[in-house]
């Protein structure tokens, strides 16, 4: 569905990033692969070359617009063109979550707040600019479901999710005439992510219970009474990122296993 689709993958090195990066190369894509720290993403740039696809790894920090703006020319000098954005951009919850909103201090609640809608926008705007001159290329984040749901003690998470989500309809109304694609995935929880072990250790030390028990809670909360997993979120990814999906803009898809009613 990605064939000789140049793509261009941020945070490359956490489990949604390698999930998406894996998920793009089966799929025929070639990888540029970035991260703020080049031993992960060059593990995963290897895995994927030694699965006869084809990736190459960056050590690139999404703050830096310089960085940023060198490595897209980088790509452009070496591929010809950028095809698709995936922003896997994050950052430790340790941080960030566990504290109650009247205890934060205001430092740590702009964090997230900065992170993640800063870096999302320098991605978005950087590589819009080389995809103007195609009229085509699409443009995507994850968020999750902090987004539209009060969740205690996650402090400005949430309403980092919910910058990055409206960034995704503004940039799409600007963008779509253009020929490029805006859209955003918002998965509900995975397991296999390091985000939702960081939560579970705020919970544990609230409530006492166990891995198990809170991923039965959560499960508890789907239609499917089950979590989703990475295969199934990077799956999604793909169609997005393909032009079978040429009538999505503008949105971001709700993969919460039908745990947050749109």
């Amino acid at each position: 569905m990605l064939k000789n689709k140049v793509a261009v993958i941020y945070g490359a090195g956490g489990a949604i990033g390698s999930a998406v990066a894996g998920a793009f190369a089966r799929e025929g894509a070639k990888l540029f692969l970035t991260g703020r720290h080049r031993a992960p993403v060059e593990a995963v740039a290897k895995e994927i070359v030694s699965a006869s696809g084809s990736a190459e790894a960056a050590e690139v920090d999404a703050l830096d617009e310089q960085a940023i703006d060198k490595h897209l020319q980088s790509v452009i000098d070496k591929a010809g063109r950028v095809d698709i954005s995936f922003n896997a951009v994050g950052i430790p919850g340790t941080k960030i979550l566990g504290v109650p909103l009247v205890e934060l201090d205001v430092e740590q609640f702009s964090l997230p707040i900065a992170t993640y809608a800063t870096s999302y926008f320098l991605i978005a705007r950087l590589a819009a600019r080389r995809m103007v001159a195609n009229k085509s290329g699409v443009i995507m984040t994850a968020t999750t479901q902090h987004s539209r749901v009060g969740i205690p003690l996650s402090g400005g998470y949430g309403p980092a999710m919910a910058a990055e989500e409206a960034l995704t309809r503004v940039l799409s109304a600007e963008l779509a005439p253009q020929g490029i694609r805006v859209v955003g995935l918002r998965p509900q929880a995975i397991p296999e992510t390091g985000t939702l072990k960081e939560a579970f250790e705020i919970r544990a030390k609230v409530s006492g219970m166990t891995w198990e028990q809170f991923q039965e809670l959560l499960a508890s909360k789907t239609h499917t009474r089950r979590l989703m997993t990475l295969e199934e979120m990077a799956n999604v990814a793909v169609f997005m990122a393909s032009d079978k999906a040429s009538g999505m803009t503008g949105t971001t898809v709700n993969l919460t296993m039908g745990s947050l009613d749109d």
